[in-house]
């Protein structure tokens, strides 16, 4: 399937999904008197945002590079997983908030127990953000996206919301209405450790932040089957957006002519570049091999 469609996809689902859920779940909690599903759906409000930027963050990655972006576009991916991530931090702070003033003056008296409208409204938002969570992440992986894995995960914070706008309601028509507010401080730690990973994962590629030493020892392995590279001087990686940059001093025959050198050196660009399809350009250095023992 064309990127383009794919892009196309998520924001349609992302969007209308979020709006549709965000109305059902603000008229579940008004008619149904929860102050929590009220919040659930103020959270599933902000998702329309988180897909917003993510769509853009990657339409923009994907611009071809000019004169004064010659390496590209793709750290707007990373600047987008950013402010998601800013977004969910912000999310799971305001949650956890809630929950502490509520525990702070909590007045038993003075909460109204909730239908069970709201509460068939938060099983119906679990399934349907877990459903969608499955769905953007399922294709985020296909675009290797960092943008849309951080909607996916937005979405998946607002599962976790509606998780806790289940216990907190069932728990207020069974008598225990400080369950809510607990409830919703302990999801806001869930929250922020989803965001943290985010923001980490952005800034990492932000950063010119080196690939895994498990990935630079697959690529390795991959010049060194070239019967012609005699060795690897200096490997060097690093991470562009959700793209990958290599530099690569490879040594070959010393007594080889120039051409021959050059040809040795395009086969191994062109070999990374198809074995790893993260990578968008690979800088191939060569340098003589070791005096063998003949020509001593």
């Amino acid at each position: 399937m064309d990127e383009q469609k794919i892009i196309n996809k998520l924001a349609h689902v992302g969007i209308t999904g979020n709006v549709l859920l965000s109305a059902f779940k603000l008229a579940a909690g008004f008619l149904g008197h929860s102050g929590a599903m009220v919040s659930d759906a103020v959270h599933s409000l902000s998702d329309v945002f988180a897909t917003v930027i993510a769509t853009m963050g990657v339409r923009l990655a994907g611009r071809k590079a000019d004169t004064r972006h010659p390496y590209g576009h793709e750290r707007f991916e990373s600047v987008a997983s950013i402010f998601l991530g800013l977004i969910l931090a912000g999310t799971g702070i305001g949650i956890g908030w809630s929950g502490v003033e509520k525990l702070i003056h909590y007045d038993p008296a003075a909460m109204e127990i909730p239908t069970l409208l709201p509460l068939a409204a938060a099983i119906v938002s679990i399934l349907v953000k877990e459903a969608m969570y499955h769905y953007t992440m399922h294709y985020a992986k296909i675009l290797d996206s960092e943008a849309f894995k951080a909607d996916a995960w937005h979405h998946r914070s607002d599962a976790f919301s509606s998780i806790g706008s289940l216990i907190g309601i069932a728990g207020a028509r069974l008598g225990l209405p400080w369950m809510d507010p607990a409830a919703s401080i302990v999801i806001c730690f869930f929250i922020l450790k989803v965001a943290c990973d985010i923001l980490l994962g952005a800034f990492r590629q932000m950063l010119d932040t080196a690939c895994s030493p498990e990935y630079e020892q697959e690529v390795r392995d991959v010049i060194l089957s070239d019967p012609e590279v005699e060795g690897i001087d200096l490997l060097s990686t690093r991470m562009f957006g959700n793209k990958v940059y290599i530099d690569v001093e490879i040594a070959v025959d010393r007594n080889s002519s120039l051409l021959h050198a050059h040809g040795v050196a395009e086969r191994v660009h062109d070999k990374v570049e198809q074995c790893f399809p993260d990578v968008k350009h690979v800088m191939v250095h060569v340098n003589p091999g070791q005096i063998k023992e003949k020509e001593v």
